[in-house]
């Protein structure tokens, strides 16, 4: 290359965090030493590169999705901003992961990261004074279809790609100093919401999920600061606003899922998705939920294991007085459950299993979860007696078996355990 850098060490300082084994180096991209079916570095690089040339300038227009973001370092002072590519027309699917089910790893890096970040710091619990660009920011957070947006930075674009676990990954980003945005009708709901500054958060939030507003739609408005009573609005981070969202809807749900009666049976549903593979058993029984999630070696969250890392989190009928260990992931599925209780008007326990295996090269957001568990509970789901019928099909399924599920399930053992005093009495 012109400045004599190879592509793999170009690459590399693109990453969104630190290479932190000798494996990169000596691969280079090209031998896949990690153990993954192909080198996540590399495809962040080339995605990159194709977006590049777009943004090198001080100057960009697009029609932003709409997409915001809000950043969470040194929260409450904090960065926030629109997310522009460099293209006009309908960009409405680079934000709205409602609409990336069956798309490849490939193409959601491909088009998110031509999303490009203009960062303005703010205050979030204080940000009334911040001038005209926080306005836009919010206008834009509601407006219901792609608006054009103008930005001008203090440098060029740059920095490394942001991937994470809990939100949706993105391009480079750049300070901005001016922006400028066209006219852009608002999502109905989310503006009754906007206006009601009487209305807690928590109500304006529920109120649109139950009219129809995208949940992906309400997280932006969520964060930055449009819902809520008057005094009390702020920005909220980007990663907290999706986790909150998937809350506030699933417990809302739940005050009425809870009661109804029991389903009949276990049922199981499957799924596979960008080399996750997805099971989810419904059971007979009062509410109460589990996710287990089985990472395996050379993945995002076992990048050097050597064994299956699985990790899990549940709760029973009375809730959970902790933030689960898994993250924004136990929210969103959890959420997506309740949304099948609700259509049915049942209730039921619910253990999700996930196996993340190795082509699963790098985290795209909560997203995958809540919509992967989606399109799993809209299949015909297979009937069966009981808890070992049940189980024999996860051995079937699952490259991981029954005994390794039940060992890391808490759900799971104290139906055992019941069933177990249950006959005895």
């Amino acid at each position: 290359m012109s400045d004599g850098k190879t592509f793999f060490e170009k690459a590399v300082e693109l990453n969104d965090a630190p290479v932190k084994n000798g494996l990169c180096s000596i691969c280079k991209g090209a031998h896949r030493l990690c153990g993954k079916d192909r080198c996540p570095l590399m495809i962040k690089f080339y995605s990159q590169q194709r977006t590049m040339p777009l943004i090198d300038m001080k100057d960009l227009a697009g029609s932003s999705p709409p997409s915001v973001f809000v950043g969470r370092y040194g929260y409450p002072k904090v960065d926030i901003g629109p997310l522009i590519p460099p293209e006009f027309g309908d960009t409405t699917v680079m934000d709205r992961p409602e609409l990336w089910m069956g798309k490849s790893i490939d193409e959601i890096v491909d088009f998110r990261f031509r999303l490009v970040r203009g960062k303005y710091r703010i205050d979030a619990t204080d940000f009334r004074k911040s001038g005209r660009i926080v306005d836009n920011v919010q206008e834009l957070a509601l407006t219901e279809k792609p608006v054009d947006v103008e930005a001008s930075f203090s440098q060029k674009p740059r920095g490394r790609i942001v991937l994470d676990d809990e939100i949706q990954p993105f391009g480079p980003s750049a300070r901005m100093e001016r922006m400028k945005m066209g006219n852009g009708r608002f999502e109905r709901n989310l503006e009754k919401g906007f206006y009601d500054t009487d209305m807690k958060a928590a109500d304006a939030v529920v109120q649109a999920y139950r009219n129809g507003t995208l949940i992906s739609e309400i997280e932006k408005a969520f964060s930055v600061g449009t819902l809520g009573i008057g005094r009390n609005r702020r920005f909220v981070p980007t990663r907290w606003s999706i986790t909150a969202v998937d809350d506030i809807i699933g417990k809302d749900m739940l005050k009425t899922t809870k009661f109804y009666d029991t389903i009949d049976d276990f049922r199981i549903y499957q799924w596979e998705q960008l080399d996750n593979r997805w099971l989810i058993m419904l059971m007979p029984c009062t509410w109460r939920f589990e996710l287990i999630e089985a990472w395996y070696p050379n993945t995002t969250w076992n990048p050097m294991g050597k064994t299956v890392d699985i990790i899990s989190d549940c709760e029973f009928f009375d809730g959970r007085t902790e933030y689960a260990h898994i993250g924004g992931c136990y929210y969103a599925s959890r959420m997506a459950v309740n949304e099948l209780l609700t259509k049915e008007r049942r209730t039921a326990g619910a253990v999700i299993m996930r196996e993340a295996h190795p082509g699963y090269v790098m985290p795209v957001g909560v997203w995958n979860v809540r919509e992967n568990v989606r399109a799993a509970l809209k299949t015909v789901p297979y009937h069966y007696e009981n808890l070992d019928q049940a189980l024999a099909h996860v051995d079937r399924v699952m490259d991981i078996k029954r005994d390794t599920w039940i060992r890391n399930s808490g759900v799971m053992r104290d139906w055992i355990v019941q069933r177990r005093i249950e006959d005895y009495y």
